[in-house]
């Protein structure tokens, strides 16, 4: 019974999480938003002391249950190891537990964050939080199939006059993106098909903190020695390769507590239940000498990371059939610009964890994953697709990790992202003789006039003149600008944002 409430739970937790990746409508997160929120590293960046307390209360209670059912990487594996195991019975063993890896892999990656994740160094592993990189594997290789199916839905629809489905635009967001995702997905995978939780006991710095609260756990798989005949079934279905049979002994920092080893002994000789006063709190006492950091630098290594964050707390290609339009380019910006709640780019990338989650929101096609080493996967903006709406603010309702921070409306049209320049070599009024003015149209900050070219001849052909102190960075100009490969106007990012 109590495997199957922790696989209904998981299979709910999951597929949720996944929807919230693959909705581009933006229905789902008023309803189902929390369960990003939840995620343990996205709510230590975030501060979110509630959610942080209460992942660790139910670690010290009932163990490593967010590792089975809140973590989508998690519940991904096991989906992975569970269609492995139908075609390999009794296929895992109990090994010892890499300490040396694991404590290694958690250090570094707590340093970097703590360093900041700026850092080339820092952004490489933050590729290795769990919630993150499934973020990534879907956005980068189920989404698209996800917008094919929808837009062949729409097109049937459309043959019986129905609007229930619409199309939606299916494209690239970024290369390197699209190739960490498919690597990303290839070696968990394939872990995860020959060792089950592999991943999670050996890389995922999330696993090795939970582990080290579960090793105290007050509820746990409990071995009854005088009803265990030795059979070794346990053993050789526990994905977390953690039970000991010869022993009876299990490694509580690495069960997941799945519950598979319950379902599979036939003599009812292991159960879910309080811990033994006798019991130590872990069973590695017969292993080599522990390697890695004790308790105390492991607190101290928390609480460096939780210090530092409290401290910096398809497109179209023809203008109505008539005429070939050729792509617009993407314009060499000194500084990246980040959405509005970011408050500019050293926050952003002291607590982004490249989820993709708003970019997956981002209804304009404005957001996308940086290709940069040192902003490697956290969004930035540009406007070739669309330009950023004052009134949309998506992104800053989804952050799990207060990467961007919740901004109204009204907050969100006075705050200035960057600042629009000219470019008078590409201006078409100049280069072609035509009027144009569509810059100036379109500001919704009224902050664009048209003026005469030459102030000595009032029919000269009138030219953007940007007031940058009313420009807020929004991108309508270089979007609706006509030029091409380039805009003649242009967004420069602002390092750190102002309000007007």
């Amino acid at each position: 019974m109590l495997r199957k409430l922790r696989i209904a739970a998981a299979v709910v937790c999951f597929t949720l999480v996944t929807l919230l990746f693959l909705d581009f409508t933006g229905t789902l997160h008023a309803w189902f938003g929390w369960l990003a929120r939840i995620q343990f590293l996205p709510a230590l960046l975030a501060l979110n002391a509630g959610v942080v307390a209460a992942l660790v209360v139910a670690t010290l209670l009932f163990g490593r249950i967010y590792c089975s059912v809140v973590c989508p990487l998690g519940v991904m594996q096991d989906g992975i190891s569970h269609a492995a195991g139908r075609r390999t019975k009794n296929r895992f063993r109990y090994s010892p537990a890499k300490r040396a890896l694991r404590y290694t892999v958690l250090v570094l990656f707590t340093l970097s964050l703590a360093a900041g994740t700026g850092l080339i160094v820092g952004r490489l592993f933050a590729l290795l939080a769990p919630y993150s990189a499934y973020g990534r594997i879907v956005q980068s290789l189920l989404a698209p199939l996800w917008g094919w199916g929808n837009n062949l839905l729409a097109y049937g629809a459309e043959r019986l006059d129905s609007y229930a489905f619409y199309r939606t635009e299916i494209w690239v967001r970024s290369a390197a993106t699209l190739a960490v995702a498919a690597a990303t997905f290839a070696v968990i995978a394939l872990l995860a098909w020959r060792g089950g939780r592999t991943w999670c006991n050996t890389v995922c710095p999330v696993g090795t903190v939970l582990g080290f609260l579960s090793r105290h756990a007050l509820l746990r798989p409990v071995i009854d020695t005088e009803k265990c005949v030795g059979c070794n079934r346990c053993a050789r279905n526990c994905k977390a390769s953690c039970i000991d049979i010869e022993h009876h002994a299990i490694d509580y920092s690495r069960c997941v507590v799945c519950m598979d080893c319950i379902g599979t002994c036939h003599k009812n000789a292991i159960t879910y239940r309080l811990r033994p006063r006798s019991a130590k709190p872990t069973e590695e006492r017969r292993e080599e000498p522990s390697v890695g950091i004790s308790r105390r630098s492991f607190l101290s290594l928390t609480g460096l990371l939780a210090a530092r964050t409290a401290l910096h707390a398809q497109e179209k290609i023809t203008d109505g059939g008539l005429a070939v339009i050729e792509r617009k380019r993407i314009p060499r910006r000194a500084a990246p610009i980040v959405p509005a709640g970011a408050q500019g780019l050293r926050h952003l990338t002291q607590h982004c964890t490249g989820c993709q989650l708003c970019v997956a929101v981002c209804p304009n096609g404005v957001l996308r994953p940086s290709e940069r080493l040192t902003t490697l996967m956290q969004p930035e903006m540009s406007y070739e697709r669309g330009y950023c709406r004052p009134e949309c603010t998506k992104c800053s309702e989804v952050c799990p990790a207060g990467a961007i921070l919740p901004v109204t409306a009204a907050e969100k049209s006075s705050v200035q992202i960057g600042h629009a320049v000219w470019v008078r070599d590409n201006c078409v009024p100049l280069t072609d003789g035509v009027a144009c003015g569509n810059c100036a149209r379109h500001c919704p900050a009224g902050a664009i006039t048209m003026v005469a070219s030459d102030a000595a001849d009032p029919d000269a052909p009138k030219i953007p003149a940007v007031n940058t102190e009313r420009c807020i960075g929004c991108g309508a100009c270089e979007n609706l600008c006509p030029a091409r490969p380039f805009s003649a106007i242009y967004v420069e990012g602002h390092e750190r944002h102002r309000t007007l």
